[in-house]
């Protein structure tokens, strides 16, 4: 499955939140730096959906704060 992801790095802890159009909203405790987010955020939705990490993949976005990520 494919979801819009918005990424709020720096945040006080890690949270995961899906927003009433089926996206994806994602506080990260680490920076956006060196692609720290990026893992960062690869790690937290594996463990909230059950999946592998190499199942998680992301499509657009690998700079920018909107993602698309395919999960699965």
């Amino acid at each position: 499955m494919r979801k819009q992801v918005r990424v709020k790095p720096n945040a006080k802890q890690n949270r995961v939140t899906e927003d009433a159009d089926g996206s994806l909203t994602v506080w990260l405790s680490v920076p956006p730096v060196d692609g720290k987010a990026n893992v960062a955020l690869i790690q937290l939705l594996a463990h909230t959906y059950g999946v592998p990490k190499s199942q998680i993949t992301i499509v657009r976005g690998h700079t920018g704060r909107l993602k698309l990520v395919d999960i699965g």
